[in-house]
């Protein structure tokens, strides 16, 4: 099955080099191309794509917060994250971003291609030594963002991360919509954002946390 590949880089020359060394392999299509986060969030809901190659620094943003809206948009997306420099805060960030591998731009090609490739077949990229430092500072600190929501409001997050709209949400709960309407407005004030999207990205990176909490059990 071919990959369909999507690249996020600012430097046109940049870009369109790694879309020109990518199209010799018959396993890869690239799709999509875009020079910033708003190219980007303009053009993705157009195509169908299976990994994001996603620049760290944009001129616009940043690759991980557009890595963590792309995923909340689409929590099957495949994101890798790519820069010139190592850094583990980034990295950290990235890891809760929902992005599946980190790679650096003095990347060989072959190599490259190889990590593509994995990460669409659903493997993982992000060194286990980063994971486990990364779960060590989460249970350090973090409290439950969750903590303050009730049990309907719970239910209603878990909703909207699934990606239902107030209708489909009060079918599913059993409530009138204005009155799901009034719940939403109070979840958000709880958790401190303003819109939907952010309900959905701090789900996806809930749900990323779980899963690396379990794989290093």
């Amino acid at each position: 099955m071919t990959i369909r590949l999507f690249i996020v880089e600012d430097h046109e020359v940049v870009r369109r080099g790694i879309a020109a060394l990518l199209a010799n392999d018959p396993e890869i299509a690239v799709v999509g191309e875009a020079g910033g986060v708003k190219e980007a969030l303009d053009r993705f809901p157009l195509i169908e794509v299976d990994v994001a190659l996603l620049d760290v620094r944009l001129g616009d943003g940043d690759g991980v917060s557009l890595c963590r809206e792309l995923r909340s948009r689409s929590p099957e997306l495949r994101c890798i994250m790519l820069t010139s420099f190592s850094d583990d805060e980034a990295l950290f960030s990235a890891i809760m971003a929902g992005a599946s591998g980190y790679l650096l731009k003095k990347i060989k090609v072959d190599e490259l291609l190889d990590s593509i490739k994995r990460i669409a077949n659903g493997e993982s990229l992000i060194d286990p030594g980063l994971t486990t430092r990364l779960l060590a500072r989460l249970r350090e600190g973090a409290d439950d963002p969750l903590a303050a929501l009730t049990e309907q409001e719970r239910k209603i997050f878990d909703l909207i991360v699934e990606g239902k709209t107030n209708r489909e949400i009060a079918n599913e709960v059993y409530l009138a919509e204005k009155t799901v309407k009034n719940y939403v407005s109070n979840l958000l004030a709880k958790l401190g954002v303003r819109h939907r999207s952010e309900v959905a990205a701090l789900g996806a990176r809930l749900a990323e946390r779980k899963r690396l909490d379990h794989e290093n059990q």
